[in-house]
Parts: structure tokens; C-alpha cells; sequence
């Protein structure tokens, strides 16, 4: 008990960054096999898949969660799904230093 406490007071901030992420990711859905193309998913939508893409990863292995989302509008999706992956990964300028 005398190690535990230490280690959560140290990395308390992490632990609840962890524990919210992934109640946001039990909340997430994916849409239909047979959803109608007229309703594509937009750039934002794209943002919030790559900032959740290692959650989704993890959740692929137990359920049925696609990290991709079909149908999308394309290139703008694209570009969102790259942003949010990189800012949730840590993009390319943490290894500058």
C-alpha cells in the first residue's frame, strides 16, 4: 500500500487523462454497414477518429470497432483522420529535440 499511494499522487494527471479517454471510447459507435452515402462523415469527424485511433486499435482486437470510418467524404476525412491521429500521437516535433 505504501507504493501505490506514491504512485498515484505522481501520476494522478495521466491516470484520470486514461480513465476519461476511455469512458469516452465505450461511448463511441461506429455507423452501420448499410448507412446511406448522402450522410458521409465530414472532417471533424475525421479529427475525433484519429485522436481515438489507439483506443480504436485496442478495441478491434475484442469487438467489432472499424479505426476507419466508411462512408466518408473522402480527402477531407483523410486529412482530419491524420491531424488527430498526430496530435493524440505526438506528431513529429517531439522528436526534434
Amino acid at each position: 500500500m505504501q507504493f501505490i499511494k506514491p504512485f498515484v499522487i505522481k501520476y494522478k494527471n495521466l491516470l484520470l487523462f486514461t480513465v476519461v479517454a476511455g469512458i469516452l471510447a465505450g461511448c463511441a459507435t461506429q455507423p452501420m454497414a448499410g448507412q446511406s452515402e448522402s450522410d458521409p462523415m465530414s472532417f471533424v469527424m475525421g479529427l475525433i477518429h484519429g485522436f481515438c485511433i489507439v483506443f480504436s486499435l485496442i478495441g478491434s482486437y475484442f469487438t467489432d470497432v472499424r479505426i476507419y470510418a466508411f462512408p466518408n467524404s473522402g480527402g477531407w476525412y483523410d486529412i482530419g483522420f491524420v491531424i488527430g491521429a498526430a496530435m493524440f500521437l505526438g506528431g513529429g516535433g517531439a522528436s526534434a529535440r
